[in-house]
């Protein structure tokens, strides 16, 4: 076990930002996609760290070999860990260690994108054949894309049907983005264009597509010039197709189907199934600051990230915003980030909307989903404390993997 504080200056005394839920009816068009007014609360309360660590340790006894959490508070850090990073050897899990945070990337690709929609080169609401031509269906924007309401269909519910099979099938396959493009259409829409909600991974391949053909560079190129170098996030990368996580990491443990299966080392891997999807490189200290210098608007304009806070309802606490969650805790506040899944890892990371309280909370197991239903215990700990995070210790909520995300599993 490990658990660190670290104190560089006052704790949260400003209040966190509420915004209600939005609704949006099928087929609202994307300019209806409105933010609700913000509601402020009361003094934050202070992180419930016990609840954070038995939060981690349930993680433990549902199957996690570690799990570990990360809270910047304005200037204090807190660092929990619980478990092993590594069963060969047995080292700990550590929190200033690196992993694969899976989807999360989306957000990274988000803002690349409206970093263009700022420099003049793309608009939100123009079709992506505009850009690509030919590629889709006419009607899908590139909103559409970015709020998973394209339409597109996910192709990682075919590839990763059977999970471990599936995996090892492309654990070192290299892919073009055309290449996954062609599994999604090769099916038929699953909603109509500007719709419901409707995750994808698929759409944040076309993304990917959209940054090489607008940037003519790698999307490595693009998140190190716009996002990596400027945050100084030293301990990000994307280094796909190379199968080696950089430096200090901990291994991810993929659990089979069958039960009582014995967990896969997934940790090397090219996620070339993913790329601009899900293949950045991270720790949890550079995705906080990640999160809150986004919603502190230090990566895009104002109107960009007043753009990315349209959100689309997921169900009813959450809402999806231009690749960006936004989740609604049992104390009425609201925090936005991300989740990733990827073979081995599960991710959370989210910051309040002032930017001055983040929380990133990693296990080293996917293909779980009782472990994926108690991250979200660490948002309430460390955003409501002490009271709410003990009233949420019994429930559930109906979380689903970002990797095939249809595909029901017993």
């Amino acid at each position: 076990m490990v658990s660190g504080k670290v104190v560089r200056g006052t704790a949260l005394g400003a209040a966190l930002l509420a915004p209600l839920a939005v609704l949006v009816p099928a087929g609202t068009a994307a300019a209806e996609v409105k933010a609700a007014p913000a509601a402020v609360s009361a003094a934050a309360p202070a992180p419930d760290l016990g609840a954070l660590r038995a939060a981690l340790s349930t993680a433990l006894s549902q199957g996690a070999p570690g799990a570990m959490a990360r809270v910047d508070d304005e200037g204090t850090v807190h660092k929990v860990a619980e478990g092993i990073g590594d069963r060969a050897t047995g080292r700990a899990i550590d929190a200033n260690d690196r992993f694969r945070v899976g989807s999360v990337s989306k957000s990274f690709t988000s803002v690349v994108l409206l970093q263009l929609v700022d420099e003049g080169e793309l608009a939100l609401d123009t079709p992506v054949n505009t850009y690509l031509p030919g590629l889709l269906d006419a009607r899908i924007t590139v909103r559409h894309l970015l709020s998973h309401r394209s339409g597109l269909y996910d192709y990682t519910n075919d590839m990763f049907a059977a999970t471990v099979p599936g995996f090892e099938a492309v654990r070192n396959r290299v892919f073009s983005y055309q290449e996954l493009l062609d599994l999604s259409l090769a099916k038929p829409l699953t909603v109509q264009p500007g719709a419901a909600y409707s995750y994808s991974n698929t759409n944040f391949v076309v993304a990917g597509m959209l940054i090489e053909k607008l940037t003519g560079k790698p999307v490595a190129r693009a998140y190190s010039k716009r996002i990596i170098k400027p945050l100084k996030l030293t301990n990000t990368s994307y280094v796909h197709p190379r199968t080696a996580i950089p430096g200090r990491h901990i291994k991810g443990y993929l659990r089979p189907d069958e039960a009582g299966g014995a967990l896969v080392d997934s940790t090397r891997q090219t996620a070339s199934w993913a790329q601009s999807a899900g293949a950045v490189i991270s720790s949890p200290k550079d995705l906080n600051t990640f999160f809150s210098a986004l919603v502190r608007g230090k990566l895009t304009s104002a109107a960009q990230l007043a753009q990315m806070q349209q959100w689309a309802p997921v169900n009813a606490t959450q809402g999806y915003g231009l690749g960006l969650r936004r989740r609604d805790l049992s104390c009425g506040v609201s925090v936005y980030g991300h989740t990733g899944t990827v073979q081995g890892y599960y991710t959370s990371s989210f910051t309040s909307p002032d930017g001055k309280r983040s929380v990133t909370a990693v296990a080293n197991t996917s293909n779980n989903g009782t472990v994926l239903n108690t991250l979200p215990r660490t948002l309430e700990a460390v955003f409501c404390g002490a009271s709410a995070a003990k009233s949420v210790r019994g429930i559930a909520p109906a979380e689903r993997e970002d990797i095939a995300p249809d595909v029901v599993r017993d």
